[in-house]
């Protein structure tokens, strides 16, 4: 019986080794995809945690600037993330998660630990609408914190986030380099919905012709509009 054990293992052996090679492919396939999954488990929670991380430290930040010598008096801060942006035709707003169920209201400002970002336009229970600075509509008394020169900051005309501090009458000084605030309320019949001293970018150029009325200058905004992930709405004091 030896020769045909031996012709029948030949025989068989193609078909073991092919078995084991496919079973062996399967395995390693199926093993394959379970290290994928776990992969890609492991990268959604790294993202997770990095996001919470970033989140965390922009709070820690916003709570030492409320508890800080700059912070405006007389208000307290609504801390809240940026939970949605505007469409492509729309960047110049945002959504929060902080409504008048936390104590907000329009034309409330908003901030973030480098300066003023924009105001409330809309509010719902947990939700706030925030249009931003740069958008066309916007408009904040400022002032030069060097020299006091007052104007009013808004969107520059070309786009992007550069602003530009207008009606500022050529008989002021302003420089390059000098920091813009937030003026304040300069009469009290006219109250200004933003209190004094909010930092909003410094100067970046000035120039002035003979024709026009007043000094051309553009401001380089402290805050980045473009990556906002938590900011503070400043909700007085004395509200009820």
């Amino acid at each position: 019986m030896k020769p045909f054990e031996v012709a029948a293992n030949r025989v068989a052996r193609p078909f073991r080794d092919a078995y084991d090679w496919f079973d062996g492919l399967v395995t390693a396939r199926n093993e394959n995809k379970q290290l994928k999954e776990e992969v890609e488990r492991l990268r959604q929670q790294y993202a997770t945690a990095q996001t919470a991380q970033n989140e965390n430290a922009t709070l820690k930040r916003l709570l030492r600037y409320e508890r800080g010598p700059s912070f405006p008096g007389d208000f307290r801060a609504v801390n809240a993330s940026v939970i949605a942006r505007g469409a492509a035709d729309v960047q110049e707003r945002v959504i929060v998660s902080a409504g008048s169920k936390q104590g907000v209201r329009v034309n409330d400002p908003v901030v973030t630990t480098d300066g003023l970002v924009g105001r409330v336009t809309r509010v719902a229970k947990g939700l706030a609408r925030v249009t931003l600075l740069t958008d066309a509509t916007s408009a904040v008394a400022a002032s030069d914190l060097q020299t006091n020169a007052y104007g009013l900051v808004q969107h520059g005309p070309g786009g992007g986030a550069q602003l530009v501090f207008s009606r500022v009458s050529k008989d002021k000084v302003v420089r390059p380099g000098d920091i813009v605030v937030t003026a304040g309320t300069q009469l009290a019949s006219l109250p200004d919905i933003y209190p004094r001293g909010i930092l909003i970018g410094r100067v970046a150029s000035v120039y002035q012709n003979n024709v026009d009325e007043f000094k051309h200058i553009q401001v380089n905004p402290f805050a980045d509009f473009s990556s906002l992930d938590s900011v503070a709405i400043l909700v007085p004091l004395d509200r009820k």
